[in-house]
């Protein structure tokens, strides 16, 4: 019995160099014991799954992976939206990665809808890229400040209760 447990012992160690793949390996603790943040070090991504529906908005200081499903607005630094995540709802992020389905506006100052991506919605962006076999459906608008919380000027809109070509 003892040669079949030190062989066992031996195992792992041959094993461990095949160990995780490399992306699981990028999800190692990050902070110090303090729990501060090495300088140059960004924080884990916030990982939405597959098999997660969430009805409501959701806001993070950081990156954001959604996989499963949200009915609801979106809020972050960067926010990744994978090839089976289904949105319904508005997204504003600094840098926004669109592989999956949007239906709602997207604001941000770098956008990127990839291959896969089907979006349903307009866009407000600085730079915005769109690679071939992505679906777009929306206005594209070209701002300075797309993440500004500057309002409409009330005048543009109808006023309600009035008869069409009637102001307030």
């Amino acid at each position: 019995m003892l040669p079949n447990f030190k062989k066992s012992d031996a195992e792992p160690q041959r094993a461990a160099p095949q160990g995780p793949p490399a992306s699981v390996s990028t999800m190692a603790p990050r902070t110090q014991a303090g729990g501060a943040m090495r300088p140059g070090e960004r924080p884990a991504p916030s990982v939405i799954g597959a098999d997660l529906s969430i009805s409501g908005n959701l806001f993070s200081r950081g990156e954001v992976q959604i996989d499963g499903e949200v009915q609801g607005d979106i809020q972050g630094l960067n926010v990744i939206i994978g090839e089976r995540a289904r949105i319904t709802g508005g997204i504003a992020a600094e840098e926004v990665v669109v592989r999956g389905h949007v239906l709602g506006a997207i604001r941000g100052k770098r956008v990127m809808l990839q291959a896969t991506s089907h979006v349903e919605g307009d866009i407000y962006h600085q730079t915005l890229a769109i690679e071939q076999g992505a679906f777009f459906e929306g206005k594209s608008r070209r701002s300075e400040d797309p993440l500004g919380t500057g309002q409409q000027p009330q005048a543009s809109q109808p006023a309600v209760g009035l008869p069409a070509g009637t102001t307030g």
